[in-house]
């Protein structure tokens, strides 16, 4: 069917309007439509107008979207397009609105639609929009430097306010965009150029990046840039970026700090646990790659604890960062050394030098790190010698893992310090089978005590004027069902870390109160026991649970009936808690022994500190006795001393006659040893002392 002929309404709408082929050949137009075209009169307009598809649309594909939502909605509406004025070529926005005429049978006769001139709001709104996008940057971070890149004319524009922030006053810097990313940090370029291209490419809807910045003193400062494209060309690309630099250094100052405490040891500036780890599995990750082997050490300071407990805990603290110092320079670059809390260090040592070397030159690197730190330390006015013991374990023929190593390196520490401290061991499938051992040996100990496998032992301790026996000590001894009896040295220690070395001890003590009572009636109303008190448990806070001084009061016992015998290292512990039990037990008249004298840091001012009344000569001078010998001369020296400060002596380890001759014409009050009596249960002990001389007899 033909189209009616257009009204009067149509020719004089103030919008333009149209009639057009689905094939894109305009049929009519009215006087707007055509004066927004530049044209005098629809005839001259329609006989220079041909497919609006490529001469109307900016975009040539804008025409096949037009007509696909025709074709499937029978209608558009809001539809805008960048267009051509047909005559004059210059750009202009539109907006259209259109729908399909069909005929009777449902064939498409013709598009009918309207066109508005929307250019100058378009032109507003972009405006608007480049306006509201630079200061809303501006805005967020008042104070900051606002930049405005021309990406295409390569055009970069600078508040003074950044130019400020880098140290430039107004005109010094280009107008570049090369002018800031030639001072960006060159670390931090690639991200820089990876946030940018991203935000370009429309994957992110703002541009976010911190990067460091030369400032125009030289130093480095850190800043957030945050930006916006503004406009873009038809392609799509960037024309306009406006954006802003804020100032982060201090924030970034913070997280530095932060990050540092986290990894890094505040004392002495080395990695701690958690950076050595990270380093290690780099390093673990690295040799396996290139076949190279690695040492792990355990560094451990011999008698720190005595520095630390006399002269005081910054003293201890100097020591540290000294010893640290000293162990890095030994290690050299490429290594770590860390430490891990107290006076343990950690180090790493790659394989260096060929295979052939690689061996000795780490036992070469171990030894120095021994001389090294054997060496005198000044601390303010003190000079200080201490030791070290290392223990090595290697990758990959002790372990691959990291704990693994650890623990293997830990284990050969502990062989170290077994040894006799000062020297470095390797780590062997004998020293893990001797880890299993005392784990399977702390297993065992947990039930040892509730199922009556102790027994106290007793050694006599003689009186080596008269011979009588009137005071022994008591040894503990473990029958375990199936390994037979368990040597003391195995036991104790793993007790002592285990902390059963309490309940323990208390059973000892409760042991020798109720044999000593006995032994007052049968044997001697003054008859004494010697008790062995363990460190350790002075320091545990349940010390004070079970009190030994009631316990005898319990017996009916004076505190004189028992001996404590306690190490040299206790009285160097300055821990109040320590000080005042041992305060607590002289004050209940219960003696002190103290053990082992000579081997330790015998020294009269730690002997002030509490009332000794028994010193206990080590068995390691006396085996060793010899008629003008150096060890009878100590031990001369030892029992003059002893008895002007109002102590008795007791000599242990005494084996052969001469050892005895020699301490009786020395003056020695006591003796104990094999020559005499090895230890013995209660039953054989009475039988032997009731055999010995009488209290007031002579001797020879």
């Amino acid at each position: 069917m033909d189209a009616a002929p257009l009204s009067s309404l149509f020719e004089f709408l103030p919008i333009g309007a149209y009639r057009s082929s689905p094939g894109g050949v305009q049929l009519r137009a009215n006087r707007t439509l055509v004066k927004m075209n530049g044209y005098a009169s629809e005839a001259e307009m329609l006989a220079q107008t041909h497919h609006l598809d490529t001469s109307w649309y900016v975009e040539p594909g804008r025409r096949q979207q037009f007509k696909a939502l025709m074709e499937r909605d029978g209608h558009v509406v809001n539809f805008d397009s960048e267009v051509y004025r047909h005559k004059t070529r210059e750009r202009i926005w539109v907006r259209e609105h259109a729908h399909v005429v069909r005929d009777a049978a449902g064939g498409i006769l013709f598009f009918e639609g309207t066109v508005q001139d929307i250019t100058e709001s378009r032109n507003a709104q972009q405006t608007l929009m480049e306006s509201e996008a630079r200061w809303r940057l501006a805005l967020e971070a008042t104070g900051d430097g606002v930049w405005d890149w021309h990406v295409q004319a390569s055009k970069e524009y600078c508040t003074d306010g950044l130019l400020r922030m880098f140290g430039y006053g107004p005109g010094e810097l280009a107008d570049s965009p090369d002018t800031l990313d030639g001072r960006t940090h060159p670390d931090d370029l690639g991200q820089l150029e990876r946030d940018r291209n991203a935000h370009f490419s429309g994957a992110v809807a703002t541009y976010t990046n911190e990067h460091r910045v030369q400032c125009k003193d030289g130093s480095w400062k850190w800043v957030l840039s945050r930006g916006m494209v503004v406009s873009r060309d038809d392609l799509g690309r960037p024309l306009r970026m406006i954006g802003t630099h804020t100032d982060i250094s201090a924030r970034k100052a913070a997280e530095a700090l932060v990050w540092q405490q986290a990894n890094f040891d505040a004392l002495t500036g080395l990695p701690n646990r958690r950076m050595m780890r990270h380093r290690l599995d780099t390093d673990l990750l690295r040799c396996a790659q290139e076949g190279r082997k690695l040492a792990v050490l355990f560094i451990d300071l011999d008698h720190f604890k005595e520095v630390n407990d006399t002269l005081g805990h910054d003293s201890g603290d100097r020591l540290l960062v000294l010893a640290a110092q000293r162990i890095s320079a030994c290690v050299g670059t490429g290594n770590t050394v860390a430490r891990l809390g107290g006076d343990e260090f950690t180090v790493t040592l790659c394989e260096a030098g060929r295979p052939g070397t690689a061996v000795h030159n780490l036992h070469r690197q171990l030894q120095a790190i021994l001389d090294v730190l054997s060496q005198e330390f000044q601390l303010g006015g003190e000079r200080v010698f201490v030791s070290a013991s290392i223990g090595v374990a290697m990758f990959p023929d002790d372990a691959t893992a990291v704990e693994d190593l650890f623990k293997h390196a830990d284990q050969a520490l502990y062989s170290a310090k077994g040894a006799g401290r000062n020297r470095f061991c390797f780590f062997t499938p004998e020293l893990q089978q001797a880890a299993i051992t005392r784990a399977r040996l702390d297993h065992d100990l947990r039930g040892a005590l509730a199922a009556g496998q102790f027994e106290v032992f007793y050694q006599p301790i003689i009186n080596l004027r008269t011979g009588a026996v009137r005071k022994a000590e008591a040894l503990l001894r473990w029958h375990h069902p199936s390994r037979g009896d368990v040597s003391p040295s195995q036991f104790i220690p793993v007790a002592e870390s285990s902390g059963m070395i309490m309940d323990i001890g208390d059973w000892v003590f409760r042991a020798a109160a109720a044999q000593v009572a006995q032994w007052r009636r049968t044997l001697d109303p003054n008859f004494q026991i010697s008790v062995n008190k363990s460190p350790v448990q002075f320091h545990q806070k349940a010390a004070g649970r079970s009190s030994w001084p009631h316990l005898l009061a319990e017996f009916g016992l004076p505190g004189s009936s028992i001996a404590l015998e306690i190490t040299e290292g206790l009285l160097l512990d300055t821990s109040a808690d320590v000080a005042a039990h041992l305060r607590g037990l002289g004050d209940a008249g219960l003696e002190l022994s103290l053990d082992d004298f000579g081997t330790g840091y015998s020294s009269l001012l730690y002997l002030q500190k509490l009332d000794i009344d028994f010193l206990k000569i080590d068995k390691s001078f006396v085996c060793h006795l010899k008629a003008g010998g150096t060890e009878l001369a100590m031990c001369k020296a030892i029992i003059v001393m002893a008895h002007e400060l109002g102590m008795r002596v007791v000599a242990e380890g005494v084996e052969t006659p001469l050892q005895r001759d020699l301490l009786v014409a020395a003056g020695c009050d006591y003796a104990q040893g094999y020559l005499f009596a090895h230890p013995m249960n209660a039953t054989a002990f009475e039988v032997f002392a009731q055999a010995q001389a009488p209290e007031g007899s002579s001797w020879h």
